[in-house]
């Protein structure tokens, strides 16, 4: 299991506080520093939705200009690659799936 997201945010210290409370070991990939997107966020386009991907609620999409917002319909993969803070954390690959977030839908899935 693997759980992308930043170093910095809490919602990603809780998943991986609860996912090792729960026995449920995964490696942490920082999505700024360490994370190669070009390659990994086509990969969870196909298995999420742009929507669901993308956090439209950050500051960094506030920051964003009308035409770099629309970019998030017709090249998401891209927006993402130049802004990572702009991915919902965090995003889990385990057992062959992606999960965003971290509702009570994905604790349940993962089993934290």
């Amino acid at each position: 299991m693997t759980l992308y997201g930043l170093k910095n945010c809490d919602t990603c210290k809780k998943a991986m506080k609860a996912l090792d409370a729960a026995g449920r070991a995964c490696d942490f990939v920082d999505i700024r520093a360490e994370a190669d997107l070009a390659a990994r966020v086509p990969a969870w386009l196909e298995a999420v939705d742009a929507n669901t991907l993308i956090n439209t609620r950050s500051t960094t999409w506030r920051g964003l200009d009308e035409a770099e917002r629309a970019r998030a319909q017709s090249d998401p993969a891209g927006l993402l690659a130049e802004h990572p803070t702009l991915v919902k954390r965090p995003v889990i690959e385990a057992d062959g799936t992606v999960s965003v977030g971290w509702t009570d839908a994905v604790r349940e899935r993962l089993g934290a």
